[in-house]
This record gives structure tokens, sequence and C-alpha cells, in this order.
């Protein structure tokens, strides 16, 4: 077993390294396991389980929640609940750096991607902020640490493809991610807070106050938002409909939307179509070349004797969270999200089965970790997007992010001695 092991281990940092795209690297690899260790042909059984990977159900709602999000990508939904924003956030601790936070978090849920989230939000934030005088370090580690909140925020890319990988229902992995995306809200916005109480010469002054009156005006810019993500989530909450159900219906919302706010054209429907047609055929193409490595790996044993090393470690449930918490975080300096869950699921999910871990709760924490990789360089999403936004070097943004990172470390710790914030409402709820 230790010679698959590292057999496969090699061969697949070696793909990766030498720059064959991830997709390929793992058809690749699943042949090279299937021709050197088995006497099966690789072609009949690589056909069968790309078919049967590629084409499951819960997958249908993948491309409509990623055209959701490329549509809004490209309308004025940023600047509208920037606008919205400004009159209630400007007299807290830490001012309008709470836009990235505040706004972040509602985007995620119209969004469901880590990327987009910021991007879209920072367009707007960072030139605005920084022409205000805001720390920009402050900037841009608020945004990028914000930004994951896509993730975690239902409905999520990354929940469908831990839920499809895993076989959990997408619904109530929705459903967990309420209550540690808000956690994770209130843990930005307090260090936010307490940085600005302890360094209040790197905070503009207040702005004239507005009246009550001002503020609910400014909150109508909201509201076309807020709709849309009660319509989204609520229809499945409420089980009026499923998820792939709910990604049609954010879909046609936020075509009106654009379309109210005068954003929609030819050109935006067409890129937005073409964006979420590639991005849905990577995802897809990784999960059936994933689905076909398992395949492959499981007809040597090597999932169920990875599971059984781990299990005579004698490990408590706590110490092998602690080691799967370094193992992801190691993997995020290498490879994205997607990759991250796909190649794990199949090694890691009966050992943690065996352990007695709640798979609901452990696809929230495999989000959790995800979403560190994001702002984990080299090749966090996030900092690239970063990057873009402000022109500063890689070095500069990824220490602008390390308090946020740790930030996510903490959440982890607070999600494993308060599990009920991943498993209650789900039980209340469903």
């Amino acid at each position: 077993m230790i010679l698959e092991t590292v057999f496969v281990l090699g061969l697949l940092f070696a793909l990766l390294l030498g720059g064959v795209w991830i997709g390929l690297a793992l058809f690749a690899l699943g042949w090279a396991t299937l021709t050197v260790f088995t006497d099966t042909l690789p072609g009949p059984l690589m056909a069968n389980t790309t078919w049967g990977a590629a084409s499951a159900w819960s997958l249908t709602a993948l491309p409509m929640f990623i055209w959701m999000g490329e549509i809004l990508t490209r309308s004025r939904v940023s600047e509208d609940m920037f606008r919205g924003l400004v009159p209630w956030l400007n007299r807290l601790p830490g001012r309008l750096l709470h836009c990235n936070v505040v706004g972040c978090g509602i985007f995620a849920a119209i969004c469901g991607s880590s990327a987009a989230t910021a991007a879209t939000i920072g367009r707007m934030t960072v030139p605005e902020l920084t022409r205000r005088g805001y720390d920009e370090r402050m900037v841009i580690g608020s945004l990028a640490g914000s930004g994951t909140l896509g993730l975690m925020i239902p409905p999520s890319i990354m929940m469908i493809v831990y839920g499809i990988t895993a076989e959990v229902s997408i619904a109530r992995l929705f459903i967990a991610g309420v209550l540690p995306g808000l956690l994770l809200i209130l843990l930005f916005s307090g260090f936010i807070a307490i940085w600005a109480l302890r360094n209040p010469e790197r905070v503009p002054a207040a702005e004239a106050r507005t009246s009550l009156k001002e503020k609910l005006w400014a909150s109508r810019l909201l509201i076309p938002t807020i709709i849309l993500i009660a319509a989204i989530i609520g229809s499945i909450y409420t089980g009026v409909a499923t998820p792939t159900e709910a990604a049609a219906l954010g879909v046609v919302g936020s075509l009106i939307l654009s379309l109210v706010s005068g954003s929609m054209s030819w050109k935006v429907f067409w890129d937005s179509a073409m964006a979420a047609t590639r991005i849905s055929c990577m995802i897809g193409f990784i999960i059936a070349s994933a689905g076909f490595l398992t395949t492959a790996t499981a007809f040597i044993g090597l999932p169920a004797g990875i599971a059984q090393g781990i299990s005579d470690m004698g490990l408590t449930p706590g110490g092998l969270i602690i080691v799967l918490t370094i193992i992801f975080i190691i993997l995020g300096c290498f490879l994205d999200g997607v990759s991250m869950i796909v190649l794990t699921s199949a090694v890691l999910l009966p050992t943690v089965t065996a352990a007695g871990i709640d798979l609901i709760w452990f696809g929230i924490f495999v989000i959790l970790v995800v979403e560190m990789a994001q702002i984990t360089p080299p090749v966090g999403f996030n900092l690239f997007v970063l990057q873009s936004l402000t022109g500063r070097d890689m070095f500069t943004i990824a220490r602008a992010t390390l308090p946020f990172f740790f930030l996510l470390l903490l959440a982890v710790a607070i999600l494993w001695f308060a599990p009920w914030l991943a498993v209650w409402l789900p039980k209340a709820m469903l």
C-alpha cells in the first residue's frame, strides 16, 4: 500500500508542478494507476464513471447559480449596495470598512462564488475607500477576507460540489451555512472595530450624521437585492423549491433586476452566459475526472488503506480535525477549492464517518478551510482579484489578508467547540 500511495501522490504532484491542468492530470493519474497496478481496462471504466459523475442531478443547480452570479457581477448591484449601506455604517468604529464585510455578505447570498464576490464589491469599494483616505492594508485585507463569504453563505457553489461528492443534501448544507456565515461577518466586523479603536488616526473622520429618514430612503437601493435573496433562500428553506429550481428562479430574478437597473444589454447577457458555461464546464470536468480517479484508486484499495492508516493512529475526533486542518491549509497552497474537495472526499469521508463526525458539520468545516485557501498564496483566487483591483504586489496583498486568515482559523475552532452552529438549523428546519 505504501508503494501505491507514493506512486499516486508522486505522479499527482509531478503532473501539477509540470503545469498539466487539474482535470487532465486526474484523468491521466487514474489511467496510470489502473494500468500499473491492475488488469482492468481503463477505457470502459473511465467512460462509465465519467458519465455517472457528470450526469448527477444535483449538478444541474451549478450552472444556474453561476450564471446568476455572472449576471449580477455585471450589474449595478455593488454601487446600489454601497450607497444603501453607507448611512448605516458610517458611525461604527471602522466606518465604511464595514461596507466590505456587509456588502460581501449580502452579495454572497445571490452569487455563490468567492472571487466574484470580492471582485464585484471591490470594484466599488476599493477606489471609493481609497479616495476617502482609508488605510490601504485594511481595505485590501477586509475585502479579501470578506470575499470568502461567497463560499459559506448560501447559495454556495462549493457546497454544491461537496454535496455531490459526499452525497449529502445540498438544501441541508445551504441551511447549515447560515449561522457560520453570520459568525464570520461578526468576526470580521469585530476585528475591524477593534483595529479602528486601537488606531483612530488611521480612520478618516466620520461624515455628517444622517437622519433616520435619510437612512431609510437610502435603504430603498437594497430592496431589490433583499427580495432576490428572500426568493432564492426562502424557496429552499420553505420547501417550495429544490436548489435546482431556486437556481433557475435566481437567474430569472437577476435578469429582471439587471434589466430594471438599466445595466442589461445583449453583450451583458451573452458574456455572462459564456462565462457561466466556461466555469460550469471546468467544474464539471474536474468532478468527472475526480470520479474516475476515485474509482481507480478504489480498485487498488487506496482510500480504504489510507482510512485504516489514519484510524490506526488512534486520533481523537478533535485530533483528526487538527490534522485535517493542517493538510487542507497545505493543499490550499497548491490547489483550488473545487480540486481540494473532490480529491480528498473519497479518502477522508470514510475516516470522518468512522470517527462519528456529522457529514453536514464536516461540510461546513471543509468550506471554512477552503475559504482559507482563497487567501493563501500562491494560488489564492481572492489574492489575484485584489492584485488586479489594486495593482499591488502579491506579498503586500498576502500580508494584508493575514489577520483574516487567522480569523478563519478561529472560526474553525469555534465551530468545533460549538458544533450546533452548523447542525442545529438544518435539524430544526428540515
